[in-house]
């Protein structure tokens, strides 16, 4: 069934208005509301769409998901301090792996952290500036926060320790960190690291270049970085996304920055299904992220985020591992959409602007 997309258009508008008025006379009911509206508008304009989950024979695409390698062993501390460009600072590598402990390489960056973000809080509430990153920004393996609504982040916390936002891939290493940390920490520490976190400007670390052919890569880690051996091969129908720096990355440097490989042709192809719909196959992202596809009210932006960040979450989406409150809008949308054309929306995305 091809999109309304007018009727689509006029619902989630007078939804994000009743949204914007509630929220004007501190209407605790507004999140809520907005949420039933949007999903009723969805649900009328879909009502012959199938709403179960995809099924996919091949799994999830494991470019997206990198696991940790079972046999892989991080070398132990040789006592050297690490040093990043344009920092002062210095570290040993028990402090850089030290989970309540956010490696705060550029303090002039962004404002004091909370202490939630800075130490978490022992023995089980990690710091939110440990994995996210000291000004929010995240790496491929998790999600830069920097910019986000607070209450879109407190949201998602929440859906995790509920199990209404889990991964096709919970063997994951950050998916089980955030798993954890979700049942550690109180609703105050939440708001807090919240608050901080959407206060924060996100910034371009990220380059977009299309290719038929990309380095080797090794999962390092975390995340797939260029491997030591060298060597070229096809990129198929994946996305390469890679730090410029390993050092710098395992470092927890919030300025690293990394490079994102992707088909040739994929960037024109996400821009016709973000701006267009694809002629029927889906509706116009800046519907609900907004026309520069930074967020609008309670919904978050989504433009130049890590790609392979935002194929994990479409493909979650898509098979049924995200179910929160948000979540039936998002499945409809991803509904008619095929691995490619996941890949070709992250891609335009990614080479947007944050």
């Amino acid at each position: 069934m091809a999109f309304d997309v007018e009727q689509f258009v006029a619902d989630c508008r007078n939804a994000l208005a009743v949204d914007a008025s509630r929220k004007a006379i501190g209407s605790v009911a507004k999140p809520m509301t907005t949420r039933l509206v949007l999903a009723a508008a969805l649900s009328l304009i879909f009502s012959s769409q199938p709403t179960t989950p995809a099924s996919s024979a091949d799994g999830p695409p494991a470019w997206a998901y990198p696991m940790t390698p079972p046999d892989f062993k991080l070398p132990p501390d040789d006592g050297k301090l690490h040093h990043v460009p344009d920092s002062s600072a210095a570290f040993t590598t028990t402090q850089l792996r030290d989970r309540f402990f956010a490696k705060d390489w550029h303090p002039d960056d962004h404002p004091p952290m909370p202490g939630i973000v800075a130490y978490g809080r022992k023995p089980d509430a990690l710091a939110c500036g440990h994995c996210h990153r000291a000004d929010g920004s995240g790496g491929p393996e998790n999600s830069s926060l920097a910019g986000l609504p607070a209450t879109y982040i407190a949201q998602q916390v929440a859906d995790i320790r509920s199990g209404a936002r889990r991964s096709s891939v919970p063997g994951r290493i950050p998916v089980a960190l955030m798993l954890s940390v979700s049942r550690a920490v109180t609703d105050d520490e939440v708001m807090q690291a919240a608050k901080y976190f959407s206060s924060l400007k996100p910034k371009r670390l990220l380059k977009v270049i299309e290719t038929d052919t990309v380095p080797k890569t090794d999962v390092e880690w975390l995340i797939y970085a260029v491997s030591k051996d060298g060597g070229q091969e096809p990129i198929g129908r994946r996305i390469i996304d890679v730090p410029d720096d390993l050092s710098q990355f395992e470092s927890y440097d919030s300025r690293v920055e990394f490079t994102a490989y992707v088909p040739v042709g994929s960037i024109a192809k996400g821009e016709e299904l973000v701006t267009t719909g694809g002629t029927g196959k889906t509706v116009q992202c800046g519907v609900c992220h907004g026309p520069d596809l930074k967020g609008l009210g309670p919904i978050p932006g989504i433009a130049g985020r890590s790609p392979s960040y935002i194929v994990r979450q479409l493909y979650d989406f898509k098979h049924g591992e995200r179910t929160g409150s948000w979540s039936p809008l998002m499945v409809r949308v991803v509904a008619n959409l095929g691995e490619e054309d996941l890949v070709s929306l992250a891609a335009y995305l990614a080479s947007l602007e944050p």
